[in-house]
């Protein structure tokens, strides 16, 4: 499930505040702005890679702070956000407003 929060979790009644799903949406980016990873509403996510746009392109889910991906090739991968950045494999991605 993805979930897009405006605002900061909350703590919902039987779930403590690290059950919620973290807001992912929106633009990733490396440091050096060669990969950028954009989580769509959606579910689905579209990676770039330098030049090559869509480079990689698939789904995603959500589980607290822990992402599952499945690339449309049937390659699969996950990430985790902690402290507001996005691990991803070997990566590490920083929301584009943050970069």
């Amino acid at each position: 499930m993805v979930r897009n929060q405006s605002s900061p979790p909350q703590e919902a009644a039987g779930r403590g505040i690290s059950d919620v799903d973290v807001d992912v949406v929106g633009m990733w980016v490396t440091a050096d702005g060669h990969i950028r990873q954009e989580l769509l509403p959606d579910g689905r996510y579209d990676e770039a890679r330098g030049a090559r746009s869509s480079a990689y392109t698939g789904r995603y889910t959500v589980s607290g702070s822990h992402l599952e991906y499945v690339d449309d090739t049937g390659f699969t991968a996950t990430g985790d956000i902690r402290d507001g950045v996005l691990f991803h494999e070997h990566l590490v991605l920083y929301k584009e407003n943050q970069a």
